[in-house]
């Protein structure tokens, strides 16, 4: 039997569900999720496979209007993940938007909608937390647009309806070889999860601006036979002001930080580590063209 793989793209607004949806897919927390928009800056992938298939999902930050370079960069990540994949899901919060009219009206959301000719599967996300009456008024609407080649109304939260965005995407996928290996889940390496597990605990642990202005980065990863692995990680700020926000009275809050951090890090891993966190200061770093750069936010990304 031949086997089909290929690419899907998971786009939409900020906090509509796009991480827990591939999360759930996959089966493994390979995107951090918070209660806050914009957890996710970068394109991150998660692999799918079995003997029949390979689909290869790509996580997106969420649709905005940027204010300043990094989510400039964001946005071009988002631009760039729908060119040549073989469909993207599209997601719609239908708690905070049940008409579809404030996202179907953004701007930067008809432009790739508009500019793209590869399929494009509606999901329909947190209908659990939705009725019928409203999830069947959303699907009319927007069906009549003629946007979408498919609509499906799904809550990713609780795993309702993804075998049958799987079958969708299935039927979609042209012949081909698998483009990773089988035990494969993510093309990125262990320092980036761990980065990412880190800055998910700031976004859990810190208010307002506070997790938006903070970058996470690996300064030393030390596997090391016989003991715990040494991993140490550099908390980036804005601001000077930001700094003993993060530490807290006497350091207590960033000690439950790394408490929070190295627990979720070691059950991602799968063995003990020792982190050590650290913070500094680089000022006005997300409207900086060089220290995005340097923090992997390139604009060669594209």
């Amino acid at each position: 039997m031949p086997v089909k793989s290929g690419f899907i793209s998971i786009i939409g607004k900020p906090n509509v569900g796009k991480s827990t949806l591939m999360n759930a897919l996959i089966g493994e927390k390979l995107s951090i999720t918070t209660n806050k928009p914009q957890t996710t800056r970068k394109k991150i992938l998660g692999i799918l496979s079995t003997d029949e298939y390979q689909i290869i999902f790509q996580d997106t930050p969420g649709i905005l209007n940027p204010e300043y370079l990094l989510q400039e960069r964001m946005l071009n990540y988002v631009f760039a993940s729908v060119k040549d994949v073989d469909a993207i899901l599209f997601i719609i919060d239908i708690v905070a938007d049940p008409n579809g009219s404030h996202t179907l009206s953004d701007g930067n959301v008809l432009k790739i909608l508009n500019d793209i000719s590869t399929k494009k599967i509606l999901l329909i996300n947190k209908i659990d937390l939705s009725n019928q009456d409203i999830v069947d008024a959303l699907i009319n609407s927007i069906s009549e647009k003629k946007i979408f080649d498919k609509i499906i109304p799904i809550s990713a939260a609780e795993k309702f309806n993804l075998s049958y965005v799987v079958e969708s995407i299935i039927e979609i996928l042209p012949e081909h070889p698998k483009f990773y290996p089988d035990d494969q889940l993510s093309d990125e390496n262990e320092r980036f999860f761990v980065s990412e597990i880190i800055r998910e605990k700031i976004f859990e642990r810190y208010r307002d601006e506070i997790p938006y202005s903070t970058e996470v980065l690996i300064a030393e990863y030390k596997e090391r036979e016989n003991a715990k692995d040494f991993i140490s990680a550099e908390i980036v700020v804005e601001k000077d002001s930001q700094k003993p926000i993060i530490l807290g009275a006497k350091g207590d809050a960033i000690k439950r930080l790394g408490q929070d951090a190295r627990e979720a890090i070691e059950k991602f891993l799968q063995h003990e580590v020792y982190l050590e966190l650290r913070v500094k200061v680089r000022d006005k770093w997300r409207s900086n063209n060089t220290m995005l750069n340097s923090f992997g936010y390139r604009p060669d990304d594209e």
